[in-house]
């Protein structure tokens, strides 16, 4: 499903911080009531998910953050797949290096920036990976990144912000805005068009697009070209279908995003859209977007969601749903389809924005 629309109005945010999720106790007690047997899973994505499963991983809602941080993720999982059919992972036409970016609440931020072959200048993305804010980084989601680069041809700038507990909110957003704020003025630093300019994101790194797109308009600067979100986390409302029925899904569970918010932030009364984009009171005047959510995912039907309101206020909105697969499916090319149907979906919808 693809629309395009376009609307108007700007949106001053209030400051705050994430409420708490609710108990994963009361979640559990409503899912057994409502049900909560998770979709089936394709057969190349069952295949990972026992890969996973065989390597031993712990459920990170019992750890601390630093064992969390050693758990085997699903990006290890791929690579015992692999390892298993004898393959090795789709060849990277892509150069990396790694550069620090000055000006963070902080201090400064390492990213590492991924460059197709040529002279460019070429659009770019800047991209934020996922982990709940407090684990994974830019090589546990290297598959996406590369893929991105090669199939869009666009310089990608991947932040590896500070997490929490260690850093927490509104931390990784202020940071998100440095780096994109940067962009603007140092792209061809880095072989980029800083006219062309897209964020993106899964998950967590889903959240901080979006994040981004409402600073740069509420504070009137250039907006990206467009916004990428794929599974992102925009919402907290743990009742939803989507919650219910993936309570106990993997590779993420409701009881890890009460482990993911609660490291996150502290609880408040009122919600910040700059925490969890859907509480902003108005979508209007965002850049146009491409939202991508996974059926076996607590967080589907607020991506669904988040998709429907961002149409209904006027922005271009590219949506699509994969049934079968679960969250983190996207950069498992190597291995499962639908991530291949998913990344050529999405780099379609970047070639368009630049172009």
């Amino acid at each position: 499903m693809a629309t395009t629309h376009h609307s108007d109005s700007l949106l001053n945010q209030t400051a705050g911080t994430l409420p708490a999720i609710e108990d994963p106790a009361t979640v559990e007690a409503a899912t057994k009531i409502l049900g909560g047997e998770p979709p089936y899973a394709d057969p190349d994505m069952q295949l990972v998910l026992d890969a996973l499963t065989a390597l031993g991983g712990k459920p990170i809602e019992s750890l601390s953050p630093e064992e969390a941080r050693r758990q085997p993720t699903p990006a290890d999982a791929v690579k015992k797949v692999l390892q298993a059919q004898g393959l090795a992972p789709a060849t990277a036409h892509v150069s990396c290096r790694m550069i620090s970016i000055p000006g963070g609440p902080i201090g400064s931020m390492p990213a590492h920036v991924y460059t197709p072959a040529g002279e460019g200048p070429f659009p770019v993305t800047l991209y934020f990976h996922g982990g709940g804010f407090v684990i994974a980084d830019t090589k546990t989601y290297e598959a996406s990144i590369i893929a991105l680069a090669q199939g869009a041809q666009t310089v990608v700038v991947s932040l590896d912000y500070h997490q929490a507990p260690e850093h927490r909110f509104p931390t990784q957003p202020n940071e998100a805005f440095v780096a994109y704020q940067w962009l603007l003025k140092h792209a061809h630093e880095l072989k980029g068009d800083r006219k062309r300019i897209a964020v993106a994101g899964e998950s967590a790194g889903g959240n901080l697009a979006a994040v981004v797109s409402l600073m740069s308009r509420d504070k009137d600067m250039t907006l990206p070209v467009h916004q990428l979100l794929i599974y992102p986390v925009v919402d907290n409302n743990v009742f939803n279908a989507s919650y219910l029925e993936n309570a106990h899904a993997k590779p993420l569970n409701a009881a890890m995003m009460h482990w993911f918010f609660k490291h996150y932030s502290e609880p408040m009364d009122t919600y910040s859209a700059y925490a969890l984009p859907n509480k902003a009171a108005s979508l209007k005047e965002l850049p146009p977007a491409t939202v991508i959510t996974a059926d076996i995912d607590p967080l589907h039907e607020e991506g669904k969601d988040f998709a429907e309101r961002l149409e209904s206020d006027g922005v271009p909105v590219a949506y699509r749903h994969y049934r079968g697969v679960t969250h983190e499916f996207f950069g498992m090319a190597d291995v499962v389809a639908k991530a291949r149907e998913a990344q050529v979906f999405a780099i379609g919808e970047l070639r368009q924005a630049f172009a």
